[in-house]
């Protein structure tokens, strides 16, 4: 159990007990990808794999932090808190400086997180990280911070001291998440509405490509700015539009002519992807999963093709899959670019599914494949 190996740890490090353990969980993206940050809708779910963060006061300005899984210590002062070149201690630091920023008096704290989150996969660990300091510091230090304050301190400290600008959803799935509910998320109101997941025989499996991704670089920066190019051409006839979140086809088609392809083809397809999820989220209340499914599959279609996110190792693992009738639906999840595909399958076929998919996959790219079987969660929450 890692919640013992935090204590175990913390004992050995600091040679006291932690005063608060905090659960806090990754997150998988059912459909919706590449949606939130336009203002859109997202269908994402907390996962049985979590961090696991103990935290004890030690009456001082300086905050000592090991990580159990990278093997390391750092330390920081409260008084000095500058973004470093990179590395895990930025995400605490950032959640820390939110503290300070929002008028939340802190003091020093001893802390050792570890967890079971794969790191790269874009199972959004980093969310999970920020999510757990938030609330681990706010119990510690007695202040009640709701969990929508909490979400935001998260998604800014990933902004200013990660230098990631991302959407709200990461952090807005690992915070709410309930067990086997998705959680459809409109990322411009943060109104949010739970959907049942009876998967019956079937269940979710993700498979990592083993091509690692950085949300920070520059592709994931161009998408965004093709999006609001996109914006600013129908605001010239619709200037009500704020988001791709307020465009219909219609609108698209009409200026079409203005529209370089890529950035027609980025647009149309954060239209469309909106279409799917609500598309999905009727299908859940049907329990139609076979439906459910293909979307996955057209969700999949419209990241490789039009917003070309994807890779050919993630297109090798969906393509793979569409001729398994025991495999209902399979896409790429995430940013893109590497991480995860995310698989609807019989829970009965998964162990040939893998003997197969995995032969072929080393055959094809040299990879080894891994798998992670999710079941559907509770959020962030205090464990002890």
């Amino acid at each position: 159990m890692i919640p013992n190996q935090i204590r175990q740890q913390f004992s050995f490090r600091f040679q006291t007990e932690p005063a608060v353990i905090v659960r806090s969980p990754g997150r998988i993206n059912l459909i919706g990808e590449h949606t939130d940050y336009n203002q859109g809708f997202v269908l994402p779910a907390a996962i049985d794999k979590a961090i696991y963060l103990g935290f004890k006061k030690n009456h001082t300005s300086k905050c000592s932090v090991y990580s159990l899984d990278y093997g390391q210590m750092e330390e920081f002062d409260l008084n000095e808190l500058v973004p470093r070149n990179g590395g895990w201690i930025n995400f605490i630091m950032g959640v820390a400086q939110q503290f300070k920023i929002g008028g939340l008096e802190i003091g020093g704290f001893d802390c050792v997180f570890g967890g079971d989150i794969p790191i790269g996969a874009g199972l959004s660990s980093s969310a999970a990280l920020e999510n757990g300091v938030g609330m681990g510091l706010s119990h510690l230090f007695d202040h009640s911070v709701s969990k929508n304050s909490l979400i935001e301190m998260s998604q800014r400290a990933e902004h200013e001291f990660a230098g990631v600008h991302c959407g709200i959803m990461d952090m807005f799935a690992s915070m709410m998440g309930k067990k086997d509910l998705a959680i459809k998320l409109d990322c411009k109101t943060l109104e949010y509405t739970y959907f049942p997941l009876k998967l019956g025989e079937y269940q979710f499996l993700l498979l990592d490509s083993k091509v690692t991704h950085a949300l920070g670089d520059s592709k994931y920066n161009t998408r965004r700015k093709e999006c609001e190019a996109g914006v600013a051409l129908i605001q010239s006839q619709f200037p009500d539009v704020k988001s791709l979140r307020d465009v219909e086809y219609s609108m698209l088609v009409e200026q079409r002519a203005n529209f370089s392809p890529n950035v027609w083809d980025r647009c149309t397809y954060v239209v469309e992807e909106n279409e799917r999820l609500q598309l999905a989220c009727e299908c859940l209340e049907r329990e139609d999963l076979k439906g459910f499914g293909q979307l996955m599959y057209a969700s999949h279609d419209g990241l490789r093709h039009k917003y070309e996110v994807s890779c050919p190792e993630l297109d090798f693992l969906v393509d793979f899959t569409r001729d398994k009738d025991y495999v209902l639906g399979a896409r790429m999840m995430g940013g893109g670019f590497g991480g995860c595909t995310i698989h609807l399958l019989e829970s009965g076929s998964a162990e040939h599914f893998l003997e197969i998919i995995g032969k072929e996959y080393k055959q094809t790219t040299g990879k080894e494949l891994a798998a992670y079987p999710v079941r559907i969660s509770d959020g962030t929450e205090i464990i002890a």
